[in-house]
């Protein structure tokens, strides 16, 4: 007889946050808006600085950045996308201690489809992954939260090992 697998134990992509930081507000931002809605589909939200930097010229509040939240096959579409853009490599250090992972993309012209236009100019942007498992949500809600165990929560290791089995990604060791 053979051991079930538990459900909850299972790992998936709980969302896919794709970032362009402007680092001003105005013309540039908005172009930043339109490279985001082209390559992700969706529409952009503005980030705002969250405080005074004298030396960048940034005040609290001022418009920095445009950013998209992904989630489901969305997410699942997208990740494969820009990791095709990485060869399907990642280095090491890409992950955090709880599993999650971010990288980023020089070009948005590197996705497939997407053209040099030079009214736009050049954006990159970071992809940062969050892995989860069921059940995280008791940490989250409003109501009668609980912690989750350390047991339930994904590690770095469970992370890679995931990622070279569902998105075939390749892992380099650069240390």
């Amino acid at each position: 007889m053979t051991e079930k697998e538990n459900p909850m134990r299972r790992i998936y992509l709980e969302k896919v946050v794709v970032n362009i930081g402007a680092g001003e507000g105005g013309e540039r931002l908005q172009k930043a808006e339109k490279v985001l809605s082209m390559v992700t589909g969706k529409k952009p939200v503005i980030t705002r600085a969250k405080v005074t930097n004298r030396d960048l010229g940034v005040r609290k509040g001022m418009s920095i950045g445009v950013k998209v939240t992904l989630r489901g096959d969305d997410a699942v579409e997208f990740l494969k996308k820009a990791l095709s853009i990485r060869d399907n490599k990642l280095a090491d250090y890409s992950f955090d201690q709880y599993g999650n992972f971010a990288f980023g993309i020089a070009d948005y012209t590197d996705f497939e489809g997407m053209k040099y236009d030079p009214n736009i100019g050049i954006f990159g942007m970071d992809v940062c992954a969050v892995l989860t498992r069921p059940g995280r949500r008791v940490e989250k809600r409003k109501r009668a939260k609980v912690k989750v165990s350390k047991k339930h929560r994904v590690t770095r290791e469970e992370a890679i090992k995931f990622l070279k089995e569902k998105f075939n990604v390749e892992i380099v060791s650069l240390r």
